[in-house]
């Protein structure tokens, strides 16, 4: 009944509004946002009551940046700006013989009220965007005290994989960034780094399926972008966080700010000590009458240990009211150490042949700093505005090995000795400015961004000599790969909104310049392909992106958009493992990019607390990356065949997709949350003679119910499954996982105790299977085993989480802007 005297409210004010007169008229202007968290008020109700007549009442509503302009004829009024559930603000007796610009008004939490207006005690879960869905994720109860990669995992149509590959909509060709730039918290492009940083860090993920040309076009599954926190609240406000757990899991982080008029000084410190235990299984049989060995089984327990510090430091300096320049440092120390032993049983017509053990102790000290300037100047309230970026990063690893490898049966002794120094440098700098010119309901943007980066892995493999007793460089390993990646672009889009249509058009050149050399004494890598390669690729990548509003709480988008993947990190470094002498990974320095063409379509609609959401997406790829398992042809000293697993270029590969996700609240105590994924894949093409043309179909969905209990204890229960797949010649069975966790709020409301457990029935599993003419293989991988976590917040001079929220509180379609 409330909700609709407001709309009959706000419809009377705007008729009233329509029927004033242009003659000796005033134009009022302002702004309305929260107190609290200084987020735009949307739909807040302007309301001018005239002394001379009190019966006589105008007004407006705000739009969806919070702004209000209305029209209203010269006089003596009563002002006031009122919100449900906040307190109203009002100005008596308002002489107002000319246009009158209020500025910003803020709006305070009315608490008398919140016991008689049902409030969610969250923030907004999800904004839709023309191009994005953007999650805020920061009241999760499963990612208090968990990571960034555990709250990933927890976002509708991301899933986070046993060996932390992240993936979007089952496609981990996805592009990574913070705060939309690449970043160094990423590293060497490794996502593991992910599973170390806290995820209370995070203030929102955005989920971008559709990217606009603002955007890299890197990644044909689309874009991840991790927005962190950075409070904008005056004075010295922040938050520390204890963390420990079984296995063992101590961290300590704090998000500090201190805000005055003009800076705002934000940093975020965690401190971390983690073991990591993992496993897996393989069983290899090699067909053939002339093998040495027809079947081995391989135990792999891992004990993988992470400690370090990272810390994030920025300021941001308000040169005037509407510009402001913000520098900020990240940095990184880290000091991991992981132990590989690998027990295999080697076999032959059912006779055991032997049996060894092979243990792979690996030091890695990382060493990451970035320096970032970022320089904003907004032109006016309306959007006009021109940004600049400049960001520079530094990289190092040191990773030296120990290998020994002892035979157990039939007899013992030592067979091998290795050392392995590995080192990886990386420079890499980012030069981007933006600028966005509103034009009325259109709005006009174009940019440039140049990439430059610069990665040489210095690799030497020395191998002990059971006859000497010293150790011999293996210069056939000892090498040095150069790699040089460097991305020029240019892009430029407008959008506009006509009637219930909405769209963005854009179009974005890249140059993209990949160079990789390989030196040594004698560069004798083992590959079936040249290491060596210096490429040049210039693409125009076009996007379009479209909603159109059925009703007020129905919208249909429609978005394309071209995208490319470069080859990264370890897809291309051309060492092969060595913590197996029969099972290896190796690298293909010579993959080139991948390009798809994605097309998507989107529904969504809201019935007061429930909110459906459905698209159906098809991507169509060339040169898409496989990774394949093949016989190298060689052998082991003990004549088993090596099997290697590398990436390479498909021809192309089809992808049919459907998704939907409901959001349901029936109460302020039940939250119910579940996401459906389902999506077909054809690949076409043939390496080295084998046809690896396939088709498969697959699925994952999560389920996710938050329950308020007695003694206001929150419980939330995550689960989620994955369906099987498969290749031309593997298949991967299903996998099932499930967490939970309780949270309590302590001492007024300012400290929140939380015990979660990850992957409660420890059933997170890779199961695989391989078959070739060859040979076949049987894998079992569990990257990290079941995980219990104990954390304790305190928040000082912060207003409580719970506050933030605004209306229902669980859904804003933001139709506004035409961001990216």
């Amino acid at each position: 009944m409330k909700k609709t005297l407001l709309l009959l409210s706000i419809f009377l004010l705007q008729y009233s509004f329509a029927q004033q007169s242009d003659s000796g008229t005033v134009t009022l202007t302002g702004k309305v946002v929260d107190a609290e968290t200084k987020e735009p008020l949307e739909f807040a109700t302007l309301v001018v009551r005239s002394l001379d007549n009190p019966e006589k009442v105008s007004g407006g509503m705000t739009d969806t940046e919070g702004k209000f302009k209305v029209t209203v004829s010269a006089g003596n009024y009563d002002v006031s700006v009122e919100f449900m559930s906040y307190k109203s603000y009002t100005l008596k007796s308002q002489s107002l013989t000319g246009s009158k610009d209020f500025g910003t008004i803020t709006l305070e939490l009315d608490v008398a009220q919140l016991n008689e207006v049902e409030v969610v005690g969250e923030k907004t879960t999800v904004q839709l965007r023309l191009d994005k869905k953007i999650y805020n994720i920061g009241t999760d109860l499963t990612t208090q005290g968990a990571s960034i990669s555990d709250a990933l995992d927890n976002v509708p149509s991301v899933t986070v994989d046993v060996d932390g590959t992240i993936a979007l909509r089952g496609n981990d060709n996805v592009r990574i960034l913070i705060n939309g730039k690449p970043s160094a918290m990423a590293g060497f492009g490794d996502t593991n780094i992910f599973q170390q940083l806290p995820a209370d860090a995070i203030e929102s993920v955005e989920v971008i399926t559709s990217p606009s040309a603002r955007y890299d076009a890197e990644g044909t599954a689309g874009i991840l972008n991790i927005i962190l926190k950075k409070d904008e609240i005056l004075g010295f406000n922040g938050s520390v966080s204890l963390r420990t757990g079984i296995p063992e899991n101590h961290n300590l982080s704090a998000n500090i700010n201190y805000r005055r008029k003009k800076f705002n000084i934000f940093n975020t410190t965690g401190v971390y000590y983690r073991k990591s235990p993992g496993n897996a299984f393989y069983e290899n049989r090699y067909l053939g009458d002339s093998v040495d060995v027809d079947h081995t089984l391989e135990d792999r327990d891992r004990d993988r240990r992470y400690r370090g510090i990272n810390t994030n430091l920025g300021i941001e300096y308000y040169l005037t009211e509407n510009s402001s320049i913000t520098g900020s440092v990240f940095g990184r120390l880290g000091d991991d150490k992981s132990i590989v032993e690998n027990t295999t049983s080697r076999f032959l017509n059912g006779e055991t042949v032997n049996e060894t053990s092979r243990v792979e102790t690996e030091g890695e000290k990382d060493t990451s700093i970035q320096f970032a300037v970022n320089y904003i100047n907004n032109f006016n309230d309306e959007g006009h505005k021109l940004t600049a970026d400049f960001q520079y990063s530094y990289d190092k690893e040191d990773r030296p090995t120990f290998i020994e490898e002892n035979l157990f049966y039939p007899t013992e002794g030592l067979m091998a000795r290795e050392q392995i120094f590995q080192n990886e440098k990386q420079n890499e700098y980012l030069i981007q400015a933006d600028y966005v010119l509103p034009m009325g309901d259109a709005q006009f943007e174009a940019g440039f961004r140049s990439n430059m980066e610069n990665e040489v892995t210095d690799y030497a493999l020395e191998q002990y000599n059971l006859n000497t007793g010293e150790y011999e460089p293996n210069l056939g390993l000892t090498n040095i790969f150069d790699y040089t990646e460097n991305v020029h672009a240019l892009y430029t889009q407008y959008g506009n909104k006509i009637g219930k249509l909405s769209f963005l058009l854009g179009l974005r050149l890249e140059n993209t310049v990949l160079k990789g050399k390989v030196t040594g004494e004698d560069s004798a890598i083992d590959l079936p392909y040249e290491p060596n390669f210096d490429k040049n690729y210039v693409g125009l990548f076009p996007t379009v992106n479209l909603i159109y509003e059925l009703g007020e709480e129905e919208d249909l988008s429609v978005g394309y958009n071209r995208r490319i993947n470069r080859p990264r990190g370890w897809f291309i470094n051309p060492f092969p493992s060595r913590d197996s002498r029969t099972n290896i990974f190796q690298g293909n320095p010579d993959l080139d990019p991948a390009f798809s063409d994605a097309f998507d379509v989107g529904y969504l609609k809201r019935w007061g607390n429930l909110t459906f959401s459905t698209s159906v997406y098809f991507q169509h790829e060339t040169e898409s990356f496989e990774f394949i398992q093949e016989d190298t042809g060689l052998t082991t000293e003990d004549g088993v065949a090596i099997i290697r697993s590398i990436p390479i270029n498909l021809s192309s590969e089809d992808r049919f997709g459907g998704e939907f996700s409901i959001m349901y609240n029936p109460s302020r105590k039940v939250r119910l949350n579940t996401s459906f994924n389902i999506f077909k894949s054809q690949t076409d093409g043939e390496f080295n003679g084998i046809d690896y043309s396939a088709e498969n179909t697959s699925w994952f969905s999560r389920l996710s119910a938050n329950i308020t209990l007695p003694a206001k204890i929150q419980w939330q229960t995550t689960g989620f499954y994955r369906g099987p797949s498969k290749t031309a010649i593997s298949e991967r069975k299903g996998m099932f996982g499930l967490n939970m966790a309780v949270s309590k709020d302590l001492i007024k409301d300012k400290a929140t105790i939380n015990l979660n457990v990850s992957d409660l029935f420890n059933s997170r599993k890779m199961r695989s299977y391989t078959f070739t003419d060859d040979f076949t293989s049987d894998s079992e991988n569990q990257w990290r085993e079941r995980q219990f976590t104990l954390s304790f917040t305190y928040r000082f001079n912060q207003p409580k989480e719970e506050r933030r929220g605004k209306g229902n509180g669980n859904m804003n379609e933001d139709m506004g802007g035409f961001e990216g």
